[in-house]
């Protein structure tokens, strides 16, 4: 089992940054690829970027590009989402994910991530 805890959201004016973190426990965090997900109120869940457990080697959506970094540190057991010029469109809960057998091609399959953490709240205002 993995338990993993975001933290780092909050309230940020558009063109504000925010960095959200998801610590992991319970298995060896640099074996899992990782995953990050927004849901908006009344839309569904939506991929936002990835990184994979060899190499580090990183996605994005479209709609983030630019703007997002994704990153990890193993021995801290932490991963990290950087996020800035924040647009309110944004606004959504963000969520971690990760798994230990998901294939790259399959990174914005949030069926295939067999870990959550509970959802951190981003909201950028106007």
């Amino acid at each position: 089992q993995v338990q993993l805890v975001e933290s780092g959201g909050g309230l940020v004016q558009a063109g504000g940054s925010l960095r959200l973190s998801c610590a992991a426990s319970g298995r060896t965090f640099s074996s899992a690829a990782m995953g990050w997900f927004r849901a908006a109120p009344g839309k569904e869940r939506e991929f936002v970027a990835f990184v994979s457990r060899s190499y580090g080697i990183t996605y994005y959506a479209d709609s983030v590009k630019g703007r997002f970094t994704i990153s990890r540190d193993n021995a801290k057991n932490t991963g990290y989402l950087q996020m800035n010029s924040l647009k309110p469109e944004d606004t959504a809960v963000y969520y971690c994910a990760v798994d230990y057998d998901i294939p790259t091609i399959r990174r914005q399959d949030a069926k295939k991530y067999a870990y959550w953490g509970q959802g951190t709240q981003v909201t950028v205002s106007s």
